[in-house]
């Protein structure tokens, strides 16, 4: 999420290395018309206060934790059996013992799979849920920027931005975050208008 750099209605790049500045048509611009081509936020506090982005990652950590508790417990179950076998595999026929190898062989593979393709699962989701995220947002500053006139919306991360340092009257971070959850609120009562409605009719 630090990398969130949205460009709204660009028609032109912002002339800075270290800081952001505009160029002197933009600057004639900012004068006429009263307002800023570039402005940023932070997108930690983007990430920390956004409710939807709270409401998902809560879910995702319920799955993990699910997904984690189902495969100790197969991994406990798998272990026991396998101690039972080290205390029980000198009372059996070589059959016996080549069966049992081979089946436990097999539960050791099977949950070695089972681990890998969890892992692989749950980060296909995480990177599906953070791409909601990104286009969230993204059209939101896209509609802001069309209402505001903002030519690019810059994402500032202390310890990890190319801006150096931003005025404050530049930082949006607050307004953007009271739109977007503004927006989730609307959502969420929607929703749950319909669960009631649909309840009803049952």
């Amino acid at each position: 999420m630090g990398a969130l750099v949205t460009a709204c209605n660009t028609d032109q790049k912002p002339q800075a290395t270290g800081t952001a500045t505009t160029s002197a048509s933009s600057t004639d611009t900012l004068a006429t018309a009263g307002t800023t081509d570039i402005v940023f936020i932070n997108s930690d506090s983007l990430l920390t206060k956004y409710e939807y982005f709270k409401d998902a990652r809560t879910r995702f950590q319920s799955k993990t934790q699910k997904a984690e508790k189902d495969l100790q417990s197969k991994a406990a179950a798998f272990e026991k059996d396998v101690q039972n076998y080290q205390r029980n595999g000198g009372g059996m026929t070589v059959e016996q013992r080549a069966s049992t190898e081979q089946k436990l062989a097999q539960r050791q593979q099977q949950l070695q799979q089972q681990s890998q393709n969890t892992g692989n699962q749950l980060a296909n989701e995480e990177a599906e849920e953070m791409k909601k995220i990104y286009d969230r947002v993204e059209a939101y500053l896209q509609k802001l920027s069309q209402e505001r006139g903002y030519k690019m919306v810059l994402t500032y991360s202390r310890g990890q931005s190319a801006i150096l340092y931003g005025d404050n009257s530049l930082d949006i971070t607050e307004e953007v975050l009271t739109g977007l959850n503004n927006e989730y609120d609307q959502e969420k009562a929607a929703a749950k208008t319909t669960d009631t409605a649909a309840t009803k009719k049952k």
